[in-house]
């Protein structure tokens, strides 16, 4: 996976929901948005627990950014969900 900005090479692995490359730490796919299970913010899964729902998720409004808004901020970069 090539970083479109800086065209670094970044090293990915297949999102196993939708096979999209995703960045090897990152903790939802880019594509997709399904929790990934790697870190230690465990929001759920993809089974419901924890309230979170796959289904109806927000991706995080940051073009760039690989997370979903969970409780109004952002699970990767922090960036607060403003109301639109």
């Amino acid at each position: 996976m090539r970083c479109p900005y800086c065209g670094k090479e970044l090293p990915g692995s297949p999102c196993p929901h939708c096979d999209a490359v995703v960045p090897e730490e990152a903790q939802y796919c880019m594509a997709c948005g399904a929790f990934l299970g790697r870190g230690e913010d465990d929001a759920g899964g993809e089974d419901g627990e924890n309230g979170f729902d796959i289904e109806n998720r927000v991706l995080c409004p940051d073009g760039t950014c690989t997370g979903i808004i969970i409780d109004g901020r952002c699970t990767e970069c922090g960036k607060i969900l403003e109301d639109q």
